[in-house]
């Protein structure tokens, strides 16, 4: 079963058990997923749907810390639920050390050596890691080990 039909099943689910908030955030998530496939006529697979997810998430974080900083907890509520009802269709992340480690290795393999490579080993960390891990996490990680 793929992620779409995944996701689908537990709209399904959550429609028999009157779960609004829940059904509204996986309304929003196959809104998502149907808007990209009709503007660029695909079909989307598992990990183009991680790929919404995870802006979707990137989203939530950045509404969270927006009401946070403006006292409005009812909304950071709402979206903190929403984060974790996104947050389970993501696959297991990787920890700060296996993303050090694999962009150490992508530096290596590249031939990296500076700042100016920057652009280069960032666009193959995230073909090889792209919904495995934090963008931030990997974006910091490059950094430092660039920086030596």
């Amino acid at each position: 079963m793929t992620l779409k039909d995944q996701i689908t099943e537990d709209m399904k689910t959550a429609m028999r058990a009157k779960d609004a908030p829940r059904l509204l955030t996986i309304r929003g998530l196959l809104a998502a997923c149907k808007q990209r496939e009709v503007d660029e006529r695909i079909v989307l697979d598992d990990a183009a749907v991680i790929a919404i997810v995870d802006k979707l998430i990137k989203q939530r974080k950045d509404s969270i810390s927006q009401f946070g900083a403006a006292g409005r907890t009812d909304l950071v509520d709402k979206e903190t639920a929403e984060l974790q009802v996104l947050e389970a269709y993501l696959p297991q992340r990787l920890g700060a050390d296996d993303i050090a480690a694999e962009v150490q290795a992508i530096v290596a393999e590249l031939g990296a050596t500076g700042p100016g490579d920057m652009g280069k080993v960032m666009a193959a960390v995230k073909a090889r890691l792209a919904g495995k891990a934090d963008m931030g996490l990997v974006s910091a990680a490059v950094k430092q080990a660039l920086a030596r």
